[in-house]
């Protein structure tokens, strides 16, 4: 199982937010870069890019940031945020990052999912943000009656890289990952499942390798509030 470190990018510097809330943001760092290359040189496989901003307006918004860390690492990156539309995803994958996710068009546009994961095969993924089992959308601000199975379901044969799974009301609350919901949607898919959201603790690593379904997890607060050692959990998981 691969730790994915999560930098979220809030006004260009490095910060957690509890539940989601962009009111309730900690800045960890004010170079965003730099905390890449600790990541790195901590020995990450990947990192985990979220443009904060992004998800609410719809558009990028931290991409100086985003691509300072490019430059700055040498590692694999995904980035989610704001990334809504061919253009963007075809500049992003130009400037060297290996993966998009995709979270509020694979509930309003699923056709561009499809489309971008048939020309750019192995680098889309789709964020799924769930609060209760349902998706919510737009940086979380907006809830559906989508089912989070459901949708996932609908990518099955799309040829999607990865499905990023978060539960909001676990993320950043350093209460533990909800383990249950997502090794149930492991086992309902055949894309493999990065578990996001209350990853704080290597019992948490450990619980999840311990399903044999779930292909990833990203972790943040824990890693900067130093709750989770990176070389540590990333030895622990090989």
């Amino acid at each position: 199982m691969i730790l994915y470190p999560a930098i979220d990018l809030k006004d260009g510097q490095a910060v957690r937010l509890l539940r989601g809330d962009m009111d309730k943001a900690t800045v960890f760092s004010d170079s965003p870069a730099t905390q890449a290359k600790a990541f790195e040189d901590a020995g990450c496989e990947w990192l985990h890019l979220v443009d904060l901003n992004g998800a609410f307006a719809g558009e990028p918004v931290n991409g100086a940031a985003v691509e300072a860390i490019l430059a700055e690492t040498n590692v694999p990156a995904q980035l989610g945020g704001g990334i809504r539309d061919m253009k963007t995803i075809a500049t992003w994958i130009e400037k060297g990052l290996a993966r998009v996710i995709l979270g509020t068009v694979a509930v309003e546009n699923p056709d561009l999912v499809r489309e971008a994961a048939k020309e750019f095969p192995g680098k889309v993924a789709v964020g799924i943000d769930a609060r209760n089992g349902k998706v919510a959308t737009k940086g979380w601000a907006e809830e559906t009656d989508v089912m989070v199975t459901d949708l996932a379901k609908s990518f099955e044969d799309a040829g999607v890289a990865a499905i990023i799974y978060t539960d909001i009301n676990r993320d950043g609350a350093m209460q533990g990952p909800n383990i249950e919901a997502t090794e149930a949607l492991a086992r309902a898919v055949q894309i493999p499942v990065i578990a996001s959201g209350g990853v704080s603790s290597l019992a948490d690593l450990t619980a999840l390798r311990d399903t044999g379904v779930i292909s990833g997890a990203i972790s943040g607060r824990a890693l900067y509030d130093g709750a989770l050692d990176l070389k540590e959990a990333i030895a622990a998981l090989k």
